[in-house]
């Protein structure tokens, strides 16, 4: 398939610079397929239903199952002074992935400016960590203003000062519109984080609350936990024409093994996989064996989901908005359907839903 295939106007005013508060106020757009008289869905044809995320628990049924990320995003934001002889250069850099004790891969903005070799201090601007400066060294130079940076400190010392210099790594489409605000830590991290890792927020769980947990629950949908630490890589635009040639960048996750047996079962009982967001259905699938059921999971996994993949585990998919011409979009066409989606998102424009990771939220049916 080609990318353009996946290209949609969006406003720039549709997508949201600020989340609905409270968390389960956004607005939830349902997106079934519609059934002909005789009981069948028609083909192609798909039902909207304008919701909001508190409706969830009456959405959904007795015995189905949620599954939910608990990543943790860290500060991976990072604002620095390159430093080439007497020749100075401000630098932001998003940190995307670890690959060892003292290194990271990064997006650096701009990236042009940076050659192997490189210094960069951390922390210029008034901004010093408890361990005093945080420097690094550019190691490798990669495409798309990718860098490896090589830090001063490691381990334990290096995430501490990161927390100290770094602010939460919000999308350019907000940054580029409005500064970082205090309040952003807390409002880009979902209720239940744990455990850190994350680059990117699992946003569709941004929107729930200790309320709404606690609402699904009474209503007899238990709740899971699996670990997908989101990468930066998730959310970039796809540049080539033909979607088979994108490169997605591997993200580490794991699923336990009680928890996969905890969603086998219920399935086996005629419940339904919840995945709120798409790291979680990204995970679970990358889990799943072909028989759909799930196994333990420890590791990294690049799996891209386009138009044509079979679904294995996954019955109903939360999530929000996505870009055009993203692999996130590509991935809720490959679940409910192109034209569905389409269809779908022509609908949510028109309505005022917002977009994006401070945005609204859709839930998904498979296509027929």
């Amino acid at each position: 398939m080609r990318t353009a295939e996946f290209d949609f106007e969006l406003p720039e005013a549709a997508i949201a610079l600020e989340p609905a508060s409270p968390r389960d106020a956004a607005r939830l757009l349902v997106v079934r397929q519609r059934a002909s008289a005789g009981g069948e869905p028609s083909q192609g044809d798909v039902a909207f239903e304008d919701r909001v995320v508190s409706d969830l628990p009456e959405l959904l049924r007795a015995g189905d199952v949620v599954v939910l990320n608990d990543t943790r995003v860290i500060r991976a934001a990072l604002l620095g002074l390159r430093v080439r002889g007497e020749n100075r250069a401000t630098i932001a850099v998003n940190l995307h992935k670890r690959v060892d004790a003292s290194r990271w891969r990064a997006f650096a903005r701009p990236a042009k400016r940076l050659a192997v070799g490189d210094r960069i201090r951390f922390g210029h601007e008034g901004r010093v960590c408890l361990l005093g400066s945080l420097d690094a060294t550019v190691t490798e130079v990669l495409q798309g203003g990718e860098v490896e940076l090589g830090f001063s400190l490691h381990s334990a010392y290096l995430e501490q000062a990161i927390e100290a210099l770094g602010d939460p790594p919000l999308p350019p489409y907000i940054t580029s519109k409005r500064d970082v605000q205090p309040e952003d830590a807390e409002r880009y991290q979902t209720i239940y984080a744990r455990r850190e890792g994350a680059v990117a927020a699992p946003t569709a769980g941004l929107h729930f609350s200790r309320r709404l947990i606690g609402a699904l629950q009474a209503n007899g949908i238990a709740c899971h936990f699996l670990t997908l630490h989101v990468g930066a890589g998730t959310f970039l635009p796809v540049t080539a024409p033909v979607v088979s040639e994108h490169k997605m960048h591997g993200e580490w996750g794991e699923l336990s093994q009680p928890t996969a047996a905890a969603l086998n079962s219920a399935r086996a009982r005629g419940g339904r996989i919840v995945a709120i967001g798409s790291t979680v259905l990204r995970l679970l699938e990358a889990a799943a064996g072909e028989d759909g059921r799930l196994a333990p999971f420890s590791g990294e996994t690049d799996i891209f989901i386009t138009p044509g993949y079979s679904f294995k585990c996954v019955d109903v998919l939360m999530t929000n908005f996505h870009l055009p011409r993203s692999t996130l979009f590509m991935l809720v066409a490959a679940f409910s359907g192109l034209a569905a989606m389409r269809r779908a998102y022509a609908h949510a424009i028109a309505a005022g839903y917002r977009f994006y990771s401070y945005g609204d939220a859709c839930l998904l049916y498979p296509a027929a």
